[in-house]
């Protein structure tokens, strides 16, 4: 596929994906969905690339939905409106899953505005950068709608019911500085360290024990809903897996000959 609205590189075992539609705040329309969709099977299916970066183009990180893709007609008040529950079931719910269950480490860095699904889109990855101008705005309360894209997960899980009730109820913008604060992410740093922050991030992941991240990442994503028993009998079945695996064997050769480990990923 050729891409139109994003932009994909590949070094040092890292793909980057960026959000390529400046003129627009890098909002999401049908285009982008699909080719989102396609390059990250592509990111899953090269096992050269053990590490993804998302980032935006221009100003901001991503608005969200662009509205004109999915706009009703305002001359005619009997138009049948638009079924935002499909274009989430078909577009948005399956791009969340994808990023959230890639076995390989997710880094976001979000440079500028990131409202609406972009947020979400931002918060799904597995490890979130900002710039200290960059925002956090669920901005669906303006509109009259329901935060999505995994919204209601991420904000009750990282911040708390108060919190989470806040953002959504009052779509008020939320500095870098305080999502960093307040668990939402990361880290927040200078605007012109942010691109070579997350690259520093990505490499040190995309030299790690990619098999093991994976099986953590899985644990933790479960750990939301399981009860400790469960997540004792998870851990201990991860563990087991992990126990198997080169990387482990590599990892303890390593630290016994005092040296770096020299991780494949498998």
């Amino acid at each position: 596929m050729t891409y139109e609205t994003i932009l994909f590189e590949v070094s040092d075992n890292i793909g980057t994906i960026t959000l390529n539609r400046p003129d627009k705040l890098n909002s999401f329309n049908s285009q982008m969905h699909a080719e989102m969709a396609d390059v990250l099977q592509r990111a899953i299916a090269e096992d050269g690339i053990r590490c993804l970066v998302l980032t935006g183009a221009g100003r901001g990180f991503c608005a969200g939905q662009d509205l004109s893709d999915r706009r009703m007609d305002p001359n005619n008040p009997n138009a049948e409106p638009p079924d935002l529950g499909e274009t989430l079931e078909h577009l948005y719910n399956p791009l969340i899953r994808a990023i959230s269950g890639m076995d390989i480490p997710v880094v976001c860095a979000v440079n500028g505005v990131a409202a609406g699904a972009g947020a979400n889109v931002a918060l799904a990855c597995d490890i979130v950068v900002a710039a200290k101008s960059a925002s956090f705005i669920q901005a669906f309360c303006k509109l009259g709608l329901v935060p999505d894209a995994g919204g209601t997960w991420s904000l009750t899980h990282r911040v708390g019911v108060a919190r989470a009730k806040g953002l959504a109820l009052l779509g008020e913008k939320l500095p870098a500085e305080t999502a960093a604060d307040w668990g939402l992410i990361w880290k927040c740093v200078e605007d012109d360290a942010l691109l070579s922050t997350a690259r520093d991030i990505a490499l040190g992941l995309a030299k790690g024990p990619t098999f093991g991240y994976g099986l953590t990442k899985r644990a933790i994503l479960a750990a939301a809903h399981n009860s400790l028993e469960t997540q004792l009998d998870m851990e201990r079945d991860s563990q087991r897996k992990a126990g198997r695996s080169h990387d482990y064997r590599e990892g303890v050769m390593a630290f016994l000959e005092k040296r770096p480990p020299v991780f494949t990923g498998k």
